[in-house]
């Protein structure tokens, strides 16, 4: 399995502070952004890394990542965004990368200390050395109307499990983008498992309304397709997006690593 980090755009909702830096070089405390989602891939045991940059400030990343060894990478490559093209566009520079096998992609902005090695050998257990279809990974949030969310079709209920919201009783049945009237408090976090079907379904999709390749729209496509997969993120998880994302995820890896904070 290799991994996938996409840290390109421009990080407009963080002006003034990216007209310095990249949104993903901006400090979580006492680490660069990026440095979060990589520590992710190196825990589920994927070594083997691309970084997808865009901006002005691309070059800052081989400073600051050089070749990743000192975070645990065996190999870190890098690819260039060359516009605002969507995330689906920018996962789609990772084609030769992949080189026929799965991957595990996560947002550059998406900060967490799950542990997502089980679901990672899971999808490689299924089958095929590529695994076969996708898995999205949900987390219950109070502003699902910022984020992709699920729609659910519920299954296989029992009386004792008639409350809970697991894979096993809910399919997702469509995942809409950032919707006025949310069906469900769950998002779609920034971190997906694809098989290598994700690149011809990525050249199938059109460009939204703003002009991009939507990952809502690619992870729809499994759906109809009957290949989408879903598990909870457990533990902590914000995509630090936002000032006040950013200044929570801020606080939480600071008491994490033992600053106390009054």
């Amino acid at each position: 399995m290799k991994g996938v980090v996409l840290a390109g755009g421009l990080g407009t909702r963080l002006y003034p502070l990216t007209y310095a830096t990249s949104k993903h070089l901006l400090p979580i405390f006492d680490s660069p952004m990026v440095f979060y989602p990589i520590q992710t891939l190196v825990k589920a045991g994927i070594k083997d890394v691309i970084i997808v940059t865009g901006g002005p400030y691309a070059g800052d990343y081989i400073r600051v990542l050089g070749n990743g060894k000192k975070l645990g990478l065996k190999h870190l490559e890098y690819t260039y965004q060359e516009k605002e093209g969507g995330i689906a566009q920018a996962l789609s520079l990772c084609e030769d990368f992949a080189e026929g096998g799965p991957v595990t992609v996560i947002l550059g902005d998406n900060c967490t200390d799950a542990d997502i090695s089980k679901p990672v050998k899971k999808f490689k257990a299924k089958g095929s050395p590529s695994g076969k279809g996708a898995m999205v990974f949900l987390k219950e949030v109070t502003d699902p109307q910022r984020f992709g969310v699920p729609v659910f079709q519920t299954q296989n209920l029992k009386r004792k499990t008639q409350n809970k919201i697991t894979p096993e009783t809910h399919k997702i049945v469509k995942i809409e983008e950032k919707p006025k009237k949310p069906k469900s408090n769950f998002a779609v976090t920034g971190l997906y498992i694809y098989d290598n079907k994700v690149f011809d379904f990525i050249r199938k999709c059109k460009p939204s309304a703003r002009g991009e390749l939507e990952i809502t729209d690619v992870n729809n496509c499994y759906v109809k397709a009957g290949k989408l997969a879903w598990a909870t993120l457990e533990g902590f998880w914000s995509d630090a997006g936002t000032f006040d994302s950013l200044f929570k995820t801020a606080v939480y890896w600071a008491r994490k690593k033992g600053l106390r904070i009054y």
